[in-house]
């Protein structure tokens, strides 16, 4: 729904597997085969992208000041099922966290966040405010207080429903 652009880095990842679900219109991308394929999913691992996609979600909305959509796994509890490990590249020193294994969703989102936290950007990645809504998006505002995922849209919704109940 947004026309932000993406997300820096790992969380790119992140905001395209909560993008998967279209609230709204209840379209899941990662019905089709060619929607798991991108993120890498296979068909046994579905219920489990799912399961982490709404995790995210709950995380997002709190990055945004907003309770959980429902009720979740913990993201924690999730991420604590994902091995890591440090990578130190030989050439330069630098270190970061890794997957152990590359293939895994969930490794591979573990790690995003990871890096995300080293960057300091985890907090900018939130989930829109409107209900219908809730897209993830990379709040890129200065005071980082964005609130939905498009002015043009959701914002433009959600400031229409205000107006309208003033001038009832």
């Amino acid at each position: 729904m947004s026309e932000r652009s993406a997300a820096p880095g790992g969380l790119a990842l992140i905001e395209s597997l909560v993008n998967t679900l279209d609230i709204e219109t209840g379209a899941d991308s990662l019905e089709t085969p060619q929607g798991r394929e991108r993120l890498g999913i296979t068909g046994a691992g579905l219920a489990d992208a799912r399961e982490l996609r709404e995790s995210l979600r709950a995380v997002l909305l709190a990055h945004a000041g907003h309770p959980p959509h429902r009720a979740v796994t913990p993201l924690g509890t999730l991420l604590a099922r994902a091995p890591l490990h440090v990578a130190v590249d030989e050439r330069d020193g630098s270190a970061r966290l890794a997957p152990a294994e590359e293939g895994p969703l969930l490794s591979r989102v573990a790690a995003a966040v990871a890096e995300a936290l080293v960057a300091g950007t985890w907090t900018r990645l939130k989930a829109c405010e409107a209900e219908t809504c809730h897209w993830a998006y990379y709040d890129r505002s200065p005071a980082g207080r964005g609130r939905w995922c498009s002015m043009q849209v959701c914002g433009a919704r959600a400031k229409m429903r205000r107006y309208r109940r003033k001038g009832a």
